[in-house]
């Protein structure tokens, strides 16, 4: 149980919870809710979700860019993926959307014991469904890469020592061409 988070029908029922929230004491984070005043880190968004994706698979994509905290927003549909060696054969909940491929072990790390891909899988991730889908949203990748701009070079070596994996070439192309653009030079008066 975590002080700074409360779950419907845990301490409080959702109507207290919802009242609380009205009153502007409780926010929602993911799936639950959390002091006003405390600050969002992603242990707290990481537990959010605890109860929602549970033991067998992990955050991926848009959700774990927000576990992270390099998206502000959690999205509609939280992205899971499979990393239990077994199929799993429960229903998963409508609220995710779930790949069955497992996640090798590596690019999973532990938070607030919730498993969430690592920055640098999560990167190619959501470069490959954005070089992948001609409707896609770039501003995961835009948001990703402005949170931790080493992630990029990361991102390169994973996909050239990774094996077979979808949109692979187009996303090392367009990797390697956020690597070479140059940044917008800030130049700063100091007196």
């Amino acid at each position: 149980m975590w002080p700074f988070l409360y779950y419907a029908g845990d301490r409080l029922s959702t109507a207290e919870l919802t009242a609380a929230r009205l009153d502007g004491d409780l926010v929602e984070i993911g799936e639950a809710f959390m002091p006003a005043d405390a600050v969002e880190t992603r242990e707290l968004r990481a537990g959010a979700l605890r109860a929602l994706v549970g033991d067998t698979v992990a955050v991926t994509r848009v959700s774990a860019a927000w576990v992270h905290g390099a998206v502000a927003d959690p999205p509609m549909r939280h992205c899971v993926q499979r990393r239990s060696a077994r199929r799993i054969a429960a229903v998963i909940d409508a609220r995710l959307d779930y790949r069955d491929l497992q996640l090798p072990p590596p690019d999973v790390m532990m938070i607030s014991g919730v498993a969430v891909t690592t920055p640098v899988r999560t990167l190619v991730d959501l470069v490959r469904d954005l070089v992948g889908r001609p409707d896609a949203d770039p501003s995961a990748v835009d948001a990703l890469c402005a949170w931790q701009p080493a992630l990029v070079p990361g991102a390169v070596a994973w996909l050239e020592c990774s094996g077979p994996v979808h949109f692979k070439r187009p996303a090392l192309a367009y990797l390697r061409e956020r690597i070479t653009t140059p940044q917008e030079d800030v130049t700063r008066y100091t007196s």
